[in-house]
């Protein structure tokens, strides 16, 4: 079966710059894997909701490579045309993260989104977060005063929704140190916000492919402190995206047709004494969650995160979280503290 669109224009719109900022960011990155003789590709994974009744989508991927380590670039429309009793209209996404291979080039994280209910007004999604296993500050500023020149009238909202959005209170720390985030952002000039929205997601990918190609050309030869300071950094940033991340939970308690592309963001891999070593700072039920997905893990001092380990993750959260609804309030929030920063505000 194919694909079936949205019947909306704006939708439609929509859609259309979701998909030119994917070709943009894999075309970029594919370029300068050439230029730095670390050749990569993506290769397209299709998924259908509902059989494409519904929509579905399309993300690019790649995996242990020279250059990246891990790579996503998913766009999504999914769409309820067909279903009058459904409030929502349509969602239209692009969700891309990459984890580079070496240690000393950061990892990033980029979302845009435009979601259309059927009554009242539509909203933007607009995220853009530098994740470095090992922080050079130079590249930290460089990114947040591109952000701040694309969008100088939203930046310290943006900055300061991020800030509390990547907050891990558990840990007492931010997943990344660059955050930009608006959640639900429309006013009574959608031209505006549809241009706010592209280019934060252009100056998001070109500024950093331009850090990912310095980061790669100074970077030294890794030692073996990199490459344990980037397992531990990627063991939290695993343990962020599934136990407090909105995003990642709605999507896959909305449905299971995308698993594998929703974990698109999951590192390659994790420390599993280091993860486990979290449990005594988690708050119940969400306890029970951390040792599900330990369990769901490979059997090994250091897991791979591999397809079938993201099926089982789904499973995991899936479970947890019909099993506890009430444990959704505990998850990350841009404009709201969650409950537990302050319950956890002994361990910061």
């Amino acid at each position: 079966m194919t694909r079936i669109p949205a019947s909306s224009p704006t939708a439609a719109r929509a859609f259309d710059m979701v998909q030119s900022l994917q070709q943009r960011f894999a075309q970029r990155l594919e370029r300068l894997a050439s230029e730095l003789d670390m050749a990569q590709s993506f290769a397209p994974v299709e998924w259908l909701r509902d059989g494409g009744r519904h929509g579905g989508g399309l993300r690019l991927e790649t995996a242990d490579g020279p250059m990246l380590g891990r790579g996503s670039i998913n766009v999504s429309q999914v769409h309820y045309d067909d279903e009058p009793a459904r409030r929502l209209g349509s969602a239209n996404a692009l969700s891309t993260i990459m984890h580079p291979a070496h240690p000393r080039a950061p990892s990033v994280h980029i979302h845009i989104s435009w979601t259309e209910p059927k009554s009242g007004a539509g909203y933007w999604r607009i995220m853009a977060d530098l994740n470095p296993a090992i922080e050079h500050p130079p590249a930290t500023a460089r990114f947040m005063a591109e952000l701040r020149r694309a969008a100088p009238a939203w930046f310290e909202r943006a900055r300061e929704q991020g800030d509390r959005y990547f907050y891990i209170p558990a840990l007492g720390r931010h997943r990344g140190v660059a955050h930009f985030y608006l959640e639900g952002h429309h006013t009574d000039n959608p031209e505006a916000d549809a241009a706010l929205a592209r280019r934060v997601g252009e100056t998001a990918i070109d500024t950093y492919v331009d850090i990912l190609d310095a980061s790669l050309r100074r970077a030294p030869t890794a030692t073996a402190a990199d490459e344990a300071a980037q397992l531990a950094y990627h063991t939290l940033y695993f343990f962020q995206v599934l136990t407090l991340d909105r995003g990642t939970t709605t999507g896959l308690l909305v449905h299971d047709q995308n698993d594998i592309g929703i974990l698109g963001s999951l590192p390659p891999r994790v420390d599993r004494a280091l993860l486990a070593s979290w449990l005594d700072r988690m708050l119940p039920p969400q306890d029970a969650l951390l040792e599900s997905l330990l369990a769901a893990l490979p059997d090994a001092d250091v897991c791979t995160v591999d397809a079938d380990a993201k099926r089982r993750l789904a499973k995991a959260v899936r479970a947890h979280y019909r099993a506890h609804p009430e444990a959704l309030d505990m998850q990350a929030s841009a404009d709201v503290t969650p409950p537990t920063v302050a319950n956890h505000a002994s361990l910061s």
